[in-house]
């Protein structure tokens, strides 16, 4: 007795419905988790571009405050190396003036000092007493 149509045991059943159930969820789970790795790729992803982002902003920023103070480095050097140009202009003026009073009065001065080392008048001091 060959019986090809035979009744599926209804344990079976419930054994293969419990299976593909189970295959099914298995399925979900790979599925969710393949959706949570793709999100967490585009957070990855997201979070490095808006860092790339940041990054640029304060290069930039820098970049910017650096110009600003070059700028005003520029203007009080500036200031202060025209402050230094006038300085120096005033020192020679005052070194040739001072060269040329000094030009004038050598001679007077020369005259004078000799004379006064040179040109001895002999005479007897005030408080000398003739004693005898």
């Amino acid at each position: 007795m060959c019986s090809s149509s035979r009744q599926p045991d209804p344990k079976e059943t419930m054994m293969a419905s419990q299976s593909q159930g189970i295959q099914q969820l298995l399925q979900a789970e790979k599925r969710a988790k393949d959706k949570l790795d793709e999100a967490k790729k585009r957070k990855g992803k997201r979070l490095k571009q808006a860092k790339e982002e940041a990054m640029a902003e304060i290069d930039q920023y820098r970049m910017q405050k650096e110009k600003e103070f070059r700028e005003k480095q520029s203007l009080i050097m500036g200031s202060q190396s025209n402050l230094s140009v006038e300085i120096d202009e005033q020192t020679v003026g005052k070194i040739q003036n001072l060269t040329g009073n000094y030009k004038e009065s050598l001679e007077n001065v020369m005259k004078q000092l000799l004379s006064m080392v040179c040109d001895l008048k002999p005479e007897i001091h005030k408080n000398y007493r003739v004693t005898d």
